[in-house]
């Protein structure tokens, strides 16, 4: 089973790796610190290198309980040990994203009591639905106003791996229309915001929400009866 160093150290760039299992032009490695790709969050792309060759990683997956690593040309033998370079200016460009969007989940979970009924992302610009009947460009320009209070905020942003049981116990763990979490996963890991939001989460995070930097709301749209989408954006 690979270590997901990204779990506990979303600011991990690099890394040392050792080839375990090979399957086509992919590798699985003992860890990595690329991420996988779930929860609305695109998989991470960077490189691995050894022995004087480069390999372009260009997709992150989950393939039979393991992480798969596709490269752009024929992979390195099992037992190679490697150096994982991620593409961080993407990386970190999603971590902003991710942590924006856990913002915006906060601030209308607390003001207005909306569940989130969907969510996708890519680098600086991402998008959520919630559970509102009604919505129109004042409430867009009071959200975005209060979202933006966050950041300016500076709160930290913490991640921890608890026990299921124990996870569960948190009120409000769980702000997704549909609980989303399989009877099998036994621990849980979960994402932060300090006197804001506290959710479980996969993905990769800021430490604090002042690197998140303005957020702009720069579309919505009715989804439907009880459904209305929010795009935001990050310069």
């Amino acid at each position: 089973m690979t270590d997901l160093l990204y779990q506990t150290n979303g600011y991990l760039q690099e890394f040392t790796a050792r080839v375990v299992g090979v399957t086509g032009q992919g590798v699985v490695l003992d860890c990595t610190a690329f991420y996988p790709g779930g929860g609305g969050q695109p998989c991470d792309t960077g490189w691995l290198e050894a022995d004087g060759e480069r390999w372009t990683v260009t997709q992150v997956g989950w393939s039979e309980g393991e992480v798969v690593h596709t490269l752009d040309r024929e992979p390195p033998s099992v037992g190679t040990v490697v150096r994982g370079v991620l593409d961080w200016e993407r990386r970190y460009a999603l971590m902003r994203t991710h942590t924006a969007l856990h913002i915006l989940c906060g601030v209308i979970w607390r003001d207005y009591g909306a569940l989130v009924t969907g969510g996708n992302m890519e680098p600086l610009r991402g998008r959520m639905d919630f559970e509102f009947e009604h919505m129109g460009q004042e409430l867009v320009r009071e959200i975005e106003e209060r979202i933006n209070r966050e950041v300016a905020a500076a709160r930290p942003v913490r991640v921890r791996i608890l026990p299921r049981e124990e996870a569960l116990q948190i009120p409000d763990l769980i702000r997704t229309k549909v609980n989303l979490l399989p009877p099998h996963i036994t621990q849980i890991r979960v994402v932060e915001i300090e006197g804001l939001d506290l959710q479980a989460d996969g993905g990769t995070h800021v430490a604090n929400t002042a690197e998140v930097g303005r957020i702009q709301v720069v579309d919505y749209k009715s989804k439907g009866r009880i459904n209305k989408r929010i795009v935001i954006e990050l310069a």
